[in-house]
């Protein structure tokens, strides 16, 4: 089983069961071989000393293992809203103390951890990545070019991010280092515009130093009242990578973009969608766009099971093999030829699987005339009848 832990001061039982399930057709839409699962805290992470959330860290995992909720073959947690590298080392260190003499793989308790950790280059951007790989596929598609009304490639699109964490800030990035032009960003408390495109990496350092975005001379106008109404600015993309229900029925019908690429889980509700369905407004759903993160877990995971980090066995190999081939066509000897590192591998890996899954469920919504979303849930709950019905569990 896969799935991230929250610490937020809003879960429930419900919230958990729903991003559970959630979490099973992702899996299945990017055909990674876990079964969704899901994990909470109710408590805000703000409001405690680092002390105190590493405490309630380690009881919420003794807990787990006291169940047999945890584990490299059991559930293997990973990091959602509220909890980060830290919080998965704490985890990983206290299963280790408990299960470490008899599990060899209990290093594998979690993924998402310190790279020194047993965690993997590329996990912390790897969201935002598979979120810019979404973009930049389903934009360089003629079909969803037509459908929204977008000409084709990212260069000189405008977007808009909500959430500047990790998924909103890497995802920023990836996009702008494209071409795209991000000219508006909304946080929980404070949004800013310019019409000609912000630096991600100048406006996250202002907001990790200052805590919010006023004052930030870069933006034509900033908003420190009500920013979630810069959701409803004008551009062709819209990224909501904050938290659940963000578009809804009270804003739907103000929303003025042509796509939507969902970085959050749950950003659109019901009414929400039925809304964008009528105005033409594409909406390519988290399940499909926010799989980078677990499926780089699962590539720690894998890392973590086999003791050794991705490439380090080949890479010395595939350096003298390129330098025999240059000298068999008569280069002269180079010095700078490298084999591929433990981040290339990986960002390789991701980006296969995610271009791959966004082809196959986009012709799959335009073969059988499906939304979007639609498309990927009735694509991944067939996967998940098959596997059932081939292991002869009828359901």
């Amino acid at each position: 089983m896969k799935g991230g832990t929250r610490y937020s001061p809003h879960i429930d039982l419900q919230e958990v069961e729903a991003l559970a399930s959630l979490m099973t057709f992702k899996l299945a839409i990017a055909d990674v071989p876990f079964g969704g699962a899901k994990g909470g805290v109710k408590i805000d992470p703000r409001q405690y000393s680092s002390a105190e959330v590493e405490r309630v860290t380690r009881k919420y995992t003794m807990e787990l293992i006291k169940k047999g909720f945890i584990g490299a073959a059991v559930d293997c947690l990973g990091p959602d809203m509220g909890t980060n590298e830290q919080t998965m080392t704490w985890i990983k260190d206290t299963y280790m103390h408990v299960k470490g003499e008899q599990d060899i793989n209990s290093e594998g308790c979690c993924t998402g951890k310190f790279l020194q950790q047993g965690g993997i280059a590329g996990r912390t951007e790897s969201t935002g990545l598979g979120v810019y790989y979404a973009v930049r596929e389903l934009l360089g598609y003629k079909s969803f070019s037509e459908k929204t009304g977008l000409s084709l490639g990212i260069k000189d699109k405008t977007f808009i991010v909500q959430g500047f964490g990790a998924v909103g800030y890497w995802a920023s990035h990836f996009i702008h280092k494209d071409g795209g032009k991000i000219t508006t960003i909304i946080e929980y408390n404070s949004a800013i515009h310019n019409e000609a495109g912000f630096d991600p990496a100048h406006a996250k350092e202002y907001f990790t130093k200052h805590g919010t975005f006023k004052g930030y001379d870069k933006a034509k106008e900033v908003e420190l009242t009500d920013p979630l109404k810069y959701l409803e600015r004008k551009a062709d993309c819209l990224i909501p990578a904050a938290v659940e229900k963000s578009l809804h029925a009270m804003n739907a019908d103000k929303i003025q973009v042509k796509a939507i690429f969902e970085g959050a889980n749950g950003p659109t509700t019901y009414k929400a969608e039925q809304i964008f369905l009528k105005k033409g407004i594409v909406c390519a759903p988290d399940m499909l766009v926010n799989g980078g993160g677990v499926t780089c877990s699962y590539f720690e995971w894998l890392k973590n099971l086999d003791h050794v980090a991705p490439g380090k066995m080949t890479k010395k190999y595939e350096e003298r093999s390129q330098q025999k081939l240059l000298e068999v066509m008569g280069f002269d000897q180079a010095h700078n030829l490298k084999g591929a590192e433990e981040l290339d591998i990986v960002y390789s890996g991701l980006e296969e699987i995610m271009c791959g899954a966004v082809k196959e469920n986009w012709e799959y919504a335009v073969k059988k005339n499906l939304s979007f979303r639609d498309a990927c849930f009735v694509n991944a709950i067939n996967k998940v009848y098959r596997s059932y019905k081939e292991t002869g569990i009828m359901i």
